[in-house]
């Protein structure tokens, strides 16, 4: 190798210089490689090494902008071919072109059916509640007990106290069903009976039907004991002993979670029957105010305030109940809903207490007989039924939050001869289906079968 001192000496002068060193000679070996170290190598110059550093980043950021260019053709597609069937078997032999064979061994699967239709019809709140028959299910608070104007027959010891007035006829005639209303809700009525008399004539549950689209339900506050809670709060010795109400709080929970299975397989059963119905269940309203004044005959205001607690609590369970199953049937993509009502402000500002009571309140007796806790006790009059009613009303106009449907099958199939029929349920001891349809339109309210 040539010396240090040679290697540093200027170079001979060269009349073809500058073109050399603009277009290199093609056998020029690549610089950094053991032959552009050797004698006869041309030294480079600044500009020389920068342009040829310059260069693989050029390139190598030209090759990154067409793979990105290329994955983004490859993804888009791909897309197209699997949502758009008309070009899917095109695109497919396009994609293993592209990919150099890299495609399915099978054919792709057949276009679903719910691609082309969906068995169920997106139907509006008030449309999905009105297409068929309302059935009216319940206890006293949806039986109208406490409201007056009952039906003679039902207006008896042990009996169910239908009231004209009750939330269920107001409802009828706010909406104009294809159908007609079946009130069988009862006075005393609790869930847990509700499933023991499932396959007798007693049952309320068997009075829904295929061709429903509106079940409300208020049910449980007998399942909780909710009146004998009360007449132990007011009717206590001595009087203003404090515990005795509060001391019933254990108990209470036991009964409130045991109710939320109850309701849940009661909700169930209504959907085994009517699996395109709305059906609405109620909660229970408030029945002391916010902030109570002071005393109400024996309940001090911290009782008042415990059993507005009590109601609440008892409302959020029955409320998860509700979402619980309304999720189960939007998730698997089935019709009809479970819907809350959330009437627990339903008489504000017309609590028990109130000069202008939507509740009745405490009756007094005879003289001797003190404070009597009767049937109608805490139980709504007809303007308190007027309230729950406009609460039931919001909620069919306003809907779930979320679309709604129908069976396209069910809808087709209905009309005013089957709805008749259905009318009642099969074990209705008053209308069966064998029976000759009633001409009188108004004899197709069913209102009058017997419960416990």
């Amino acid at each position: 190798m040539p010396g240090r001192d040679d290697a540093s000496g200027a170079p001979e002068p060269n009349p073809n210089a500058d073109d050399a060193a603009k277009i290199p000679p093609e056998d020029t070996a690549p610089p950094g490689s053991p032959d552009a170290s050797g004698p006869d190598a041309p030294a480079e110059t600044g500009a020389t090494a920068a342009g040829a550093a310059a260069t693989p980043r050029r390139r190598g950021r030209l090759r990154t902008r067409i793979g990105v260019g290329v994955a983004l053709v490859l993804v888009v597609s791909l897309i197209v071919m699997l949502t758009v069937p008309a070009s899917r078997d095109a695109l497919r032999f396009l994609w293993c072109g592209v990919t150099g064979g890299v495609c399915p061994s099978t054919e792709l699967p057949p276009i679903a059916e719910d691609e082309e239709t969906d068995w169920r019809m997106r139907v509006g709140p008030e449309e999905g509640a009105v297409w068929g028959n309302y059935v009216s299910l319940g206890d006293s608070y949806s039986s109208g007990d406490g409201a007056g104007d009952y039906a003679p027959e039902t207006a008896v010891a042990g009996g169910c106290w239908r009231s004209a007035n009750a939330y269920a006829h107001l409802i009828e005639e706010e909406f104009d069903f294809a159908g007609a209303l079946a009130f069988y809700a009862c006075s005393s009525h609790k869930g847990s009976a509700m499933l023991s008399e499932l396959g007798t004539p007693e049952s309320q549950i068997e009075r829904v039907t295929e061709h429903t689209s509106l079940v409300t339900l208020g049910i449980g506050g007998n399942d909780l004991g909710f009146i004998p809670v009360l007449r132990t709060c007011i009717v206590r010795m001595p009087l203003l002993e404090s515990s005795v109400c509060t001391a019933q709080e254990e108990d209470i929970a036991e009964r409130m979670e045991k109710f939320e299975e109850t309701l849940s397989t009661v909700v169930g059963e209504i959907r085994s029957r009517a699996p395109d119905a709305r059906i609405l269940v109620l909660g229970y309203p408030r029945l002391f105010p916010e902030e109570p004044p002071g005393m109400y005959y024996t309940l001090t205001v911290k009782d008042q305030l415990w059993l507005n607690g009590i109601a609440e609590r008892f409302n959020t369970r029955i409320r998860d109940v509700v979402y619980r199953a309304d999720g189960g049937i939007y998730g698997t993509r089935e019709a009809g809903s479970v819907e809350y009502v959330n009437t627990f402000s339903a008489f504000s500002g017309h609590e028990v207490s109130a000069e202008d009571a939507w509740l009745n309140g405490i009756v007094l007796g005879q003289f001797g007989e003190g404070l009597k806790v009767d049937r109608a006790t805490f139980h709504p009059t007809a303007q308190g039924q007027r309230s729950i009613a406009e609460r039931v009303r919001l909620q069919i106009m306003e809907g779930p939050e979320r679309v709604l449907y129908v069976s396209r099958e069910t809808l087709a199939r209905v009309d005013e001869s089957l709805l008749r029929t259905e009318l009642g349920g099969p074990l209705d001891p008053v209308h069966r289906p064998s029976e000759e349809p009633s001409e009188d339109p108004s004899e197709s309210v069913v209102d009058e079968a017997g419960g416990s």
